[in-house]
């Protein structure tokens, strides 16, 4: 299975200028554990994940006042749609994180995430042991 066919279209874009609780009420309602961060004054994109919104919290810092530039991953691994989900997994494994920002071509397609290889393994155990 091809990463394009188990990760989410649907992501949660923010600007690197939202406060922390603004990214985590949006991440939240929307249900998901990461938000993509596109900063139209820099190169490249970056993650922020619910992680780093603990971390950042944990460490006492005010979430009214933290910005999301401040407590993101700009050094992101990226997965292509034609990724195997074996490779997506490795990629995460290796990395020690779990999303991955999916890009076809320059442009943000999705987001893939343990929880998806998990549905995805799901699946396949549930119709192999039929």
């Amino acid at each position: 299975m091809q990463v394009r066919e188990a990760m989410s279209s649907q992501v949660l874009v923010v600007g690197p200028e939202h406060t922390l609780r603004q990214a985590a009420r949006m991440m939240s309602a929307r249900r998901v554990g990461s938000a993509v961060v596109i900063d139209p004054d820099s190169e490249g994109i970056g993650i922020m994940t619910e992680r780093d919104v603990l971390n950042a919290i944990g460490a006492g810092l005010d979430p009214d006042v933290e910005r999301t530039g401040a407590h993101l991953t700009w050094d992101v691994v990226y997965a292509g749609p034609d990724w195997t989900v074996e490779e997506a997994a490795a990629a995460m494994a290796r990395g020690g994180f779990r999303h991955l920002v999916v890009l076809d071509g320059r442009e943000v397609a999705g987001v893939i995430s343990v929880r998806d290889l998990m549905r995805v393994w799901a699946v396949r155990q549930a119709t192999t042991a039929v």
